[in-house]
């Protein structure tokens, strides 16, 4: 088996971060066609395409994103090899990119990226959005996973792929004054005003739902879409919150808020939604591994 040919591999890296052969080939002081003749020469080598054509733009196939990350690897390894002879050694990483919606539990992201955390190997880059911000940046492969509590906005033509990793109860909490005396649920939600998700959330629809059945219109202090924020306002309201324990869970284990009741017919799932890959991010492969 013929070698992996290094010059081959260099103009490919040079054009994948130009994004241009028009650049890429000014840069390395060659002609368009050659420089196009030598990318042939790689991609019938690994026998994938490596780019295809968006009007006058070069975007990366999955093989192409694939081999970026090798040749960057490849080339840093250079670099570091050049360092440490010249006393300034580097360690070399691997990357997980992961996009995470706005809304989410960053407890809920901690447990799960945790086994990666703290790994001296491994590069985390995280990026907060809205799911169609980071939908496109998936299906786009510029980054491995995104971590939602929702995959409504799929449908069925899409190649993405939706994982369920967990189911979390919902509870109410509230300051500990308010366990002197029992919490009746639902009848204590009459006089006792609370704080909610916001109406988009799949948690707080069922919620209503449960409150309509029960013919109870609550007290609403205020409706949040961020979860961090609801959990800051939790620790403040002398009423009780609507959130999954995962969220509060330092303020439940401080003492600092208390859990009054679990809501029947309510939960939380949480997903890991990818895109279809030939040579699926090892590092992604590792974390959903553990929520089996």
């Amino acid at each position: 088996m013929r070698s992996l040919n290094l010059h081959h591999l260099r103009y490919f890296w040079a054009i994948a971060h130009e994004g241009s052969l028009t650049r890429a080939a000014a840069k390395l002081h060659l002609s368009q066609s050659a420089l196009s003749t030598q990318l042939k020469k790689l991609e019938e080598q690994v026998g994938h395409p490596l780019f295809e054509r968006l009007g006058k733009r070069l975007i990366l196939t999955e093989a192409g994103r694939i081999a970026l990350d090798y040749a960057d690897t490849i080339f840093q390894a250079g670099e570091e090899l050049l360092s440490t002879l010249q006393g300034r050694p580097s360690d070399s990483q691997q990357v997980l990119r992961v996009g995470a919606i706005t809304t989410l539990s960053r407890n809920f992201q901690i447990e799960f990226l945790g086994p990666l955390v703290g790994r001296t190997d491994v590069e985390l880059i995280i990026r907060s959005g809205t799911m169609r911000e980071l939908l496109s940046e998936l299906e786009s492969l510029t980054i491995d996973v995104v971590l939602t509590n929702s995959d409504r906005q799929l449908d069925a033509s899409t190649t993405l792929v939706s994982r369920l990793l967990r189911t979390q109860p919902v509870s109410l909490v509230g300051g500990p004054r308010l366990k002197k005396k029992r919490f009746r649920y639902p009848d204590d939600l009459r006089t006792v005003p609370i704080l909610l998700p916001s109406v988009e959330s799949e948690i707080r629809v069922a919620f209503d739902r449960e409150l309509t059945r029960h013919g109870i219109e609550p007290i609403v202090l205020a409706e949040v879409d961020d979860m961090a924020m609801l959990r800051l306002l939790a620790r403040e309201s002398d009423g009780v919150t609507l959130v999954p324990p995962i969220v509060v869970k330092d303020e439940l284990a401080a003492g600092i808020l208390v859990e009054h009741c679990r809501i029947p017919n309510a939960s939380e799932h949480f997903y890991a939604i990818t895109q279809r890959r030939r040579f699926p991010n090892p590092l992604l492969l590792e974390v959903l591994s553990l929520e089996t």
